[in-house]
């Protein structure tokens, strides 16, 4: 910010000596929020590049579990101490690796099939999902205009898909559409049984379990196709950091401005993954795929403002 004064032989203003700018501060309470979209962005553009480079969907899935559980385990003894769950929470927790498991499997297997941007478009409908499912089950209300904002989010998801059917698989769409589903299961046995549990030990145990159940599925099927170059390797190393950090991320957000702001704030997540697709990986969608996925994620904005 400049400050101005009048000079005594002129009329217009001039400039004494610049102010110190508050934009930083602004910025501050955001910047974890910010940082969270951007990492899991970056990490949705980067499994597609591992996937390119010649590893198949369970073996990645496998090597970037195992590579957050390292990740993780670093920065929860050197970063952060979190308290210790009791005997029930740690069991739902383990026990919720399975889904998770299903969530990242099924994500990425959504990514190998269909382009990254449709993928991640589709898959974000679980807060829609979680709203929905959890206003059925009594655990939360939702109003007129939450409920309407839903029904845009869905038009504009059925929007983008119809857009140009030739060009999908059915079986990505509904990879996505599953992973969504698993993510929505996740929330709402997190928020049904886990209420006051630390939410990084949640992630913890949840993390580790996913990571054993994946390895020992490609061990059952002799499913071993990492990335065949260098490239490949680096990019399923960066996704899974990326990854961690974004969760690293999303806890920061929730202790500086809540869960609710952040939840928003992770709206980003697509529009910014459509962006990096565009740039890295050349995967355009259509005119009007792009307005299905602006009509979905500014309704998805709204749903959750609203219900």
């Amino acid at each position: 910010m400049l400050t101005f004064e009048r000079h005594p032989a002129r009329s217009r203003p001039i400039v004494t000596h610049p102010l110190p700018s508050s934009a930083g501060s602004r910025l501050a309470p955001i910047g974890p929020a910010l940082l969270a979209a951007f990492s899991f962005a970056c990490a949705d553009v980067l499994s597609k590049v591992t996937l390119r480079a010649g590893g198949d969907v369970l073996t990645v899935s496998t090597v970037r579990g195992f590579l957050g559980v390292a990740v993780m385990f670093l920065w929860l003894r050197l970063v952060t101490r979190p308290d210790a769950l009791d005997a029930r929470a740690r069991w739902i927790s383990l026990a919720l690796g399975a889904v998770f498991a299903g969530n990242i499997y099924l994500l990425f297997m959504a990514f190998d099939l269909i382009e990254v941007p449709i993928a991640i478009l589709t898959y974000f409908v679980y807060p829609l999902l979680t709203g929905l499912v959890a206003a059925v089950a009594g655990l939360d209300k939702i109003t007129w205009r939450g409920a309407t904002a839903a029904l845009a989010a869905f038009l504009g998801l059925a929007l983008m898909i119809g857009a140009h059917p030739t060009d999908l698989a059915a079986v990505g769409i509904i990879a996505a559409l599953g992973a969504a589903c698993c993510r929505t299961l996740l929330l709402l046995v997190t928020r049904a049984s886990l209420q006051g549990a630390d939410a990084r030990m949640i992630t913890w145990y949840s993390l580790v379990s996913s990571s054993v159940l994946l390895a020992v599925a490609m061990l059952a099927t002799a499913d071993w196709q990492p990335p065949a170059s260098v490239g490949g390797w680096v990019a399923l190393i960066a996704l899974s950091v990326a990854v961690t950090t974004g969760i690293v991320g999303v806890f920061a957000s929730t202790g500086r401005i809540g869960p609710f702001r952040t939840a928003l704030f992770m709206n980003l997540e697509p529009v910014l993954t459509a962006i990096g697709s565009a740039l890295f990986l050349g995967e355009v969608i259509t005119p009007l795929q792009a307005l299905g996925g602006a009509v979905m994620v500014a309704a998805l904005a709204a749903f959750q403002l609203r219900r």
